[in-house]
């Protein structure tokens, strides 16, 4: 996860007071295999149960409504990979989970996701790169 630990060390210098929490929910992995089946990308059934579950259990843990007694907005700010990313917003939106390699993500893209307490769901941006250099877009 070093891209990931590296965006996290640039992002903190500009939010000094946001505490910062590492957790291995959040790694990269094969979060379901994809349906349609794609050629590019096979990896070993086994990872799909291993890294499911815990990529499951990540969107578990954060992926939720606001306390209803909640007054202000509160924002959390992920830092990982696209296959984490795309699995989450699948889940999020109620859309089958199998299709997260559908979507593309460009590395340090910005997605935003708001779950309001109501437990209605937006996407507000899915891998965003508007306020990159054209010349550092890239996707792996």
């Amino acid at each position: 996860m070093t891209r990931a630990i590296e965006t996290t060390d640039i992002i903190s210098k500009h939010l000094p007071g946001v505490c910062k929490v590492s957790t291995d929910l959040l790694r990269e992995g094969a979060p379901i295999e994809p349906d349609p089946p794609v050629s590019h990308w096979k990896p070993e059934a086994v990872q799909y149960y291993e890294d499911g579950a815990r990529i499951e259990a990540a969107f578990r843990n954060y992926i939720h409504r606001a306390d209803a007694k909640q007054q202000e907005d509160s924002y959390e700010i992920f830092i990982c990979h696209a296959n984490v990313i795309r699995y989450i917003v699948c889940r999020a939106l109620q859309f089958p989970p199998e299709g997260w390699l559908r979507l593309s993500l460009n590395n340090g893209s910005i997605t935003h996701l708001v779950v309001r307490p109501d437990g209605r769901v937006a996407l507000r941006a899915l891998g965003d790169t508007g306020f990159m250099p054209p010349d550092k877009i890239s996707r792996s």
